[in-house]
């Protein structure tokens, strides 16, 4: 396949203001690299722009995952050349592998947000009258690339001069191969295959069938969500087994990635270990396996505790080899953003389904001690950060804090950000060049969004400052980063309309917000971004490969989609939750581990929310492999069906309205990264239970029902309950 190539003219001044890395070459994912000393003390002999159709941060690129990238350069092979590339992040890390005359060099680069430039040495023993490169992907997430220069030794030639041509030629190839390929592809043999065949069979309907055919449809399509749900829970119990066995041997920890040698596999961090990983191993073990989250789970946080804090309560980065910090000095801002990214995006999720727990205490004292220490002065008081992000995740968290403790001060620190943000000169679609509707962007526009709604209910003459300035917000970015069919575009230049062409799968993550003002304030133009989006989903975007096709993109994708449909029940939207979460699974290995990340946790978080859709909040403790639940509601009653291969026995345990009375939020509003409430009993309320088969007849108020109902199950026969509030 060709592709479109840009004039070939360099970037002036980039190799000055981005970080310039050497790459030793061979070099193994994870080795050190060492920033080059003088960028421009090197002559480009060659050099190329792509233009591959997709776009980030306002530059053209193309990306590994889609094909590999084939290049002949027309230079004589000597001693000390190397090979300067424009290399994209998104706050990320990723990898290629290149092959250069034959010679193996991989490359490895990112944490950061857009493009910088990585050097890559060539093999001293490559020979021929030019240079034949290629590039390949390498998993769990591959290189995207601006730009490639071949640059000479030794020569003090600035390669900034626009007006020059290069002295050689780069000739383009774009192939899509089996290796890139195989990235985004399932496993040539499936996993679980013994559980493989129980997930996709239905069981034979039972001799004793419901007489109304509804109720009877409703049966059977509970049968099969009990086969989804007991597949979400069975990968995610095996993942946790999967990252265990790489645990640190000393304290226990988790490493940040075991998909590659080097460091990272001797270090646990804030904002991805803790953040993403740990807190849904433990919401998995909370489900499935009681004694490995009261035992293992609570130590590892004992542990992570007493080891990482090392401002206050504020986590820093440990190091398993140092045996201590892996920085000799604390570095705030890196700080701060560990903790914003630990409180909101995994110990935050974890209280919404606990409540009380030692991750809440946690999660409290952390935020504590961020706005103890907060460094930044602003004329409205000060800030923990200037970070976008950093601040969008505190104002989720301060305005959820505000609810569940009903302190005043969480509230007060909130506003400081609002004020900021709405009030100040810092408005994020008003005065800022470029907004990001992904990770970054899309904390900020829920964020503000949450304290909108929670200004409303707790000081709304704070909610009339904000209306028009919020609103402002909305509004522009229904009007200029919106594709045609409802989602987002990864970024937006709010000055010139061009927007990135790649889609953002953090999509149903900015609904969100739209969502929550909609809720307070009735604005429709709100309801019906998200209407659109749902009802264009499946048809439009089935196939999409969200971030390339990783297991994290199609779970942030597959989330927003669950939460969004959580409000507004739009039929069609289902096939592309259902569709999204088999491609999630794909790369999953047999010990459990799925891409050898900490976004892997990520993934069991939104197969828990998944499982818990599809049996409408009720679990089954103590879970079992071979015990599959699943509901479905029609007519005002809920159809519940409840199977297992060998005798159980156990209790069926109701959802309650956690926002409420775990919460204490004033409206179910939707939060990035909550679980949904799907069939919630009231305390004080009564519910009919009807067992079909038996036919026997119970009445149990909501506190019952919520603590648990006792049941026992024979084995190999499928028991089904209708279940339905009395009115009383």
């Amino acid at each position: 396949m060709s592709t479109k190539v840009r004039n070939a003219l360099m970037f002036p001044g980039l190799i000055v203001a981005g970080t310039l890395l050497l790459l030793s070459a061979p070099l193994a994912f994870g080795a050190a690299a060492e920033p080059l000393a003088s960028p421009g003390d090197a002559s480009a002999l060659a050099w190329i722009r792509f233009d591959g159709g997709q776009e980030y941060a306002g530059t053209p690129y193309l990306w590994l995952g889609d094909s590999e990238i084939r290049l002949e350069i027309d230079v004589p092979c000597q001693p000390g050349c190397a090979l300067d590339l424009l290399w994209g992040s998104k706050k990320d890390s990723r990898g290629a592998a290149l092959t250069i005359n034959g010679k193996s060099v991989t490359a490895n680069g990112g944490g950061y947000d857009g493009f910088k430039w990585l050097r890559v040495t060539i093999p001293k023993d490559v020979a021929g009258k030019q240079h034949q490169v290629v590039f390949r992907a390498v998993a769990p997430k591959p290189a995207f690339l601006a730009e490639v220069r071949l640059v000479g030794p030794g020569a003090i030639t600035s390669p900034a001069d626009t007006k020059k041509k290069p002295a050689h030629g780069i000739s383009l190839k774009t192939t899509a191969t089996a290796g890139a390929a195989a990235l985004r592809k399932a496993p040539a043999a499936p996993v679980f295959p013994e559980m493989r065949k129980m997930w996709d069979t239905p069981l034979a309907p039972p001799a004793k069938q419901a007489t109304d055919p509804t109720v009877e449809a409703a049966f059977r399509q509970a049968e099969k969500h009990g086969r989804q749900a007991n597949e979400m829970y069975f990968r995610s119990r095996k993942l946790v087994d999967g990252w265990l066995a790489y645990a640190d041997p000393n304290t226990g920890l988790l490493p940040r990635r075991i998909n590659r040698p080097g460091g990272d596999r001797t270090i646990w961090n804030a904002q991805d270990c803790a953040a993403d990983l740990y807190p849904f191993l433990v919401l998995t073990c909370a489900l499935t396996d009681r004694e490995m989250f009261n035992g293992r789970m609570r130590e590892i946080l004992r542990t992570e505790t007493k080891l990482t804090c090392r401002i206050d309560r504020l986590p820093d980065t440990y190091s398993f080899t140092k045996k201590g910090f892996a920085t000799d000095k604390a570095d705030l801002n890196s700080i701060m953003f560990g903790s914003s990214e630990y409180v909101k995006d995994g110990l935050m999720p974890l209280t919404e389904w606990l409540g009380d727990s030692p991750w809440r205490d946690r999660m409290i004292g952390i935020v504590d001690d961020m706005w103890k220490h907060a460094p930044v002065e602003t004329p409205f008081g000060k800030i923990v950060s200037t970070n976008f992000e950093v601040n969008g995740e505190m104002l989720q968290v301060l305005s959820r804090v505000y609810w569940m403790t009903g302190e005043k001060k969480y509230l007060q620190w909130a506003i400081r950000l609002g004020d900021y943000y709405l009030l100040g000169d810092h408005h994020p679609t008003r005065t800022m060049q470029r907004l990001s509707m992904d990770d970054h962007g899309c904390e900020m526009i829920s964020g503000l969004c949450e304290l909108y709604a929670t200004v409303h209910f707790a000081m709304p003459a704070k909610k009339e400052a904000y209306r028009q300035p919020l609103h402002e917000m909305l509004d522009t970015i229904l009007a200029k980063a919106r594709t045609e069919h409802g989602v987002f575009w990864d970024s937006i230049d709010l000055k010139t309309g061009k927007h990135a062409t790649s889609l953002t799968d953090n999509w149903g993550y900015d609904l969100n917000g739209f969502y929550t003002v909609y809720m307070v304030d009735k604005t429709p133009g709100y309801r019906q971004a998200v209407v659109k989006a749902l009802s264009n989903i499946t048809e439009h975007y089935i196939d999409y490969k969200w971030e390339g096709g990783g297991a994290d993109g199609y779970a942030d994708s597959i989330e927003g989609a669950i939460n969004l449909y959580n409000r507004e029940r739009i039929a069609s939207a289902m096939p592309f939750i259902d569709s999204g979460i088999r491609n999630m699974w794909r790369r999953q290995r047999p010990d459990g581990v799925i891409e050898g990340w900490y976004g892997d946790g990520n993934s069991a978080r939104t197969a828990i929310m998944y499982a818990l859709m599809k049996a409408l909040g009720i679990t089954v403790p103590p879970w079992r492999s071979d015990v599959r639940l699943g509901a479905a509601e029609t007519g005002g009653k809920l159809c519940v069906s409840v199977y297992s291969d060998k005798p159980w026995s156990g209790r069926l345990v109701f959802d309650r309205p956690r926002h409420k009375v775990q919460m204490r939020l004033p409206i179910d509003y939707p939060r990035i990264n909550q679980f949904p409430e799907w069939f919630t009993v009231q305390a004080d309320g009564r519910y009919a239970i009807g067992d079909l088969a038996a036919g026997t007849k119970a009445t149990l108020t909501g506190k019952q029902l919520a603590a648990g109902m006792e049941i026992k199950l024979p084995g190999r026969a499928e028991t089904r309950l209708v279940v339905a509030p009395t009115g009383e």
